[in-house]
C-alpha cells in the first residue's frame, strides 16, 4: 500500500475519467447561458458567521459538518459548506441588485462537509448551482426547475423524478410546527437519536430522515401544505401550473423539506432510483428572506444545486455513454537525434495551428512508440526519420486502417485537419 493516500471522504478524478467530468461541466455552463445565467466565482472559505447565522445553528451542517478553523489573525474561517450563502454575500457586497432588477447567476465550486462518506457523497465535492435573485414571480421558480430538467436531458439523463412541496413562510410555519410537535410527542421512543434532537430544535427536519423507523413513525404526520396561508398557497399552485404548461412531470411530496433554515415556499428535489437510500440528484427552493438577513435590501430569490460526484455516479449506473473524445489527433514518432529535434519543433507548430499532438520523450524504439500512440488514442502517427527529413516530409499512418501516405511538412497541419 502506498505511504500516502487521499484522505477519507475524498476522491481523485484520474486523467482517463476527467474528459467526462469536463463534458458535464461544459454542458452545465452552456445550459445556464441559454437561460441567461452568468458565472459567479466566490472564495473557497468565508467568515464562519456567514453560515452559522444564516443556515441555522441547529442544522446538521452547522452543528456537525463544517470545516472551521482560526486563521493567524484569530478570525474564525469556514471552508464553504454550500453555495447559496456565499453567492448571496457577493450579491449584497457588490450591490448587484442596483444594475439589474433580476440577477441570474451560476457557479461551479468546491464544497466541504465533514459527514459520513456514502455513495456519491464526499467530504469534498463539486457543486453546480444557480441562483435567481430579485423576483417573487412563481414563473422564475419554474424556470429554475426547468433549467435543471434541461441540463439533465442534455447529458442523456432521463430516469429521474421531480418532487415538489411548499414549506410556507414564517407566518405559516409556527402553527404547523406546533401541530407536528404535538403529533410526534407520543412517538419519540420510535425515533432515532438525531430525530429526537430535531424534535426539540428543528421539528420539520424529522420529516427528512431516511431511517425506516422514523419514516414509519411519522407516516401520518400533519402536512405542511394544509397549513399554508393564502399567499403561499397561491404561489405553490401557480408553480404547479407553470410546470404543467412546460410539460414537466412532478409529484407533490408533503414531507419534502430543505436542510437549511433560510428556505421559504417552493422546495423541490430530483431523485434517481439508481442510488439506493441516498437517491437525491439535486434540489433547491425559494429563500425570500436570506438577502435581507445577510444585510441587503429585501430581495426574493430562488435557486438550485447538485453534486457533480453523485451525478457522475448516476450516469455510470445508468450506462449513459457521454460523447467525449479522449484521444489526440496525432503522435509524432521520431527516429534519431535530428528527427527528435525536428519533432519538438513540429509538435509546437501543429499545436499552434489547433492540432492536438504528443510525442516520445523517452528514446523508445519505433515499435514501442507506436504502442504508446495507440494507448493515447491517436488517430494518426507521424513518423519522422532521416529519410523524411531529407525530403522535408513525414510519413502519416492512419492508426485505424494502417494506411500510410507521405505529406510535406508544410502541408501537414492542413492534411491532419
Amino acid at each position: 500500500m502506498p505511504e500516502y493516500v487521499a484522505p477519507r471522504g475524498t476522491n481523485d478524478v484520474l486523467p482517463s475519467e476527467s474528459p467526462k467530468w469536463e463534458y458535464v461541466e461544459d454542458k452545465f455552463r452552456k445550459t445556464c447561458r441559454l437561460f441567461g445565467y452568468k458565472e459567479l466565482r466566490t472564495p473557497t472559505f468565508e467568515y464562519t458567521d456567514l453560515f452559522t447565522r444564516n443556515l441555522g445553528e441547529t442544522t446538521d451542517v452547522v452543528s456537525k459538518e463544517m470545516y472551521t478553523f482560526q486563521d493567524r489573525g484569530g478570525r474564525s474561517i469556514t471552508l464553504r459548506p454550500e453555495g447559496t450563502a456565499p453567492a448571496v454575500r457577493a450579491y449584497v457586497q457588490h450591490n448587484l441588485g442596483a444594475s439589474l432588477p433580476v440577477n441570474k447567476i451560476y457557479y461551479v465550486g468546491r464544497i466541504f462537509r465533514y459527514e459520513r462518506p456514502q455513495a456519491g457523497r464526499y467530504r469534498e465535492h463539486t457543486q453546480l448551482g444557480i441562483e435567481a435573485l430579485g423576483s417573487i414571480d412563481p414563473a422564475i421558480d419554474a424556470e429554475v426547475i426547468s433549467l435543471a430538467v434541461c441540463f439533465y436531458r442534455n447529458i442523456g439523463l432521463k430516469e429521474f423524478e421531480l418532487k415538489i412541496n411548499s414549506i410556507g413562510c414564517p407566518e405559516c410555519r409556527p402553527k404547523y410546527r406546533q401541530a407536528l410537535v404535538d403529533f410526534a410527542k407520543d412517538r419519540l421512543e420510535r425515533l432515532c437519536p438525531s430525530c429526537v434532537r430535531r424534535y426539540e430544535q428543528n421539528p420539520m427536519r424529522m420529516l427528512d430522515c431516511k431511517e425506516q423507523n422514523c419514516q414509519s413513525a411519522l407516516v401520518d404526520a400533519p402536512k405542511l401544505i394544509d397549513y399554508l396561508g393564502p399567499e403561499c398557497r397561491e404561489h405553490f399552485e401557480k408553480v404547479q401550473s407553470y410546470l404543467r404548461d412546460l410539460d414537466i412531470s412532478f409529484v407533490i411530496d408533503p414531507k419534502l423539506v430543505r436542510g437549511f433554515d433560510y428556505y421559504t415556499k417552493t422546495a423541490f428535489e430530483f431523485v434517481s432510483g439508481k442510488l439506493g437510500a441516498q437517491n437525491a440528484l439535486g434540489g433547491g427552493g425559494r429563500y425570500d428572506n436570506l438577502v435581507e438577513e445577510i444585510g441587503g435590501s429585501p430581495t426574493p430569490a430562488v435557486g438550485f444545486g447538485l453534486g457533480l460526484e453523485r451525478l457522475m455516479l448516476t450516469i455510470e449506473s445508468l450506462g449513459i455513454e457521454l460523447p467525449v473524445e479522449i484521444g489526440i489527433t496525432a503522435f509524432i514518432a521520431s527516429m534519431g537525434e535530428k528527427a527528435h529535434m525536428a519533432a519538438v519543433k513540429l509538435a509546437y507548430e501543429l499545436r499552434n495551428k489547433g492540432v492536438s499532438v504528443d510525442m516520445d520523450y523517452t528514446g523508445r524504439s519505433l515499435k514501442a512508440q507506436m504502442k504508446i500512440a495507440d494507448k493515447l488514442g491517436a488517430k494518426y502517427a507521424i513518423i519522422l526519420g532521416e529519410d523524411e527529413l531529407a525530403r522535408q516530409a513525414a510519413t502519416v499512418r492512419n492508426m485505424a486502417s494502417s494506411e500510410q501516405i507521405t505529406v510535406s511538412l508544410s502541408e501537414l497541419a492542413d492534411t491532419l485537419a
